[in-house]
């Protein structure tokens, strides 16, 4: 893990890919506590920026996400993180966080 580039909060942006479609599903920030869990599988961990605590992605909605792979990218300062979803990953009840076009259309 030295070979990280955290960020000055000691974070790296997570990057969630759905294994088998490809679809990006959501962007997440991970310290190296959470990556550590990552990392020994099976399921992926946060750090929440906004509560300041750790985040197992999953635990209160039950649609964990379910580690395949961990990649770092070529400036070793963003996770690609490949999983096999166990239901909708965003809150909203979306398949991906990604729902909405920008700019928005009328």
């Amino acid at each position: 893990m030295e070979d990280l580039n955290l960020n000055e909060n000691g974070l790296i942006p997570a990057i969630i890919q759905d294994d088998q479609t490809n679809q990006v599903l959501m962007l997440g920030y991970m310290n190296k506590e959470a990556l550590e869990k990552t990392l020994e599988g099976p399921d992926v961990w946060f750090y929440s920026r906004s509560r300041q605590e750790m985040w197992h992605k999953g635990a209160t909605s039950g649609n964990y996400l379910k580690v395949q792979s961990v990649m770092k990218d070529c400036e070793n300062n963003s996770l690609l993180v490949r999983v096999k979803p166990m239901g909708p990953t965003c809150h909203t009840g979306n398949i991906t966080c990604f729902y909405r076009k920008y700019p928005e259309e009328d």
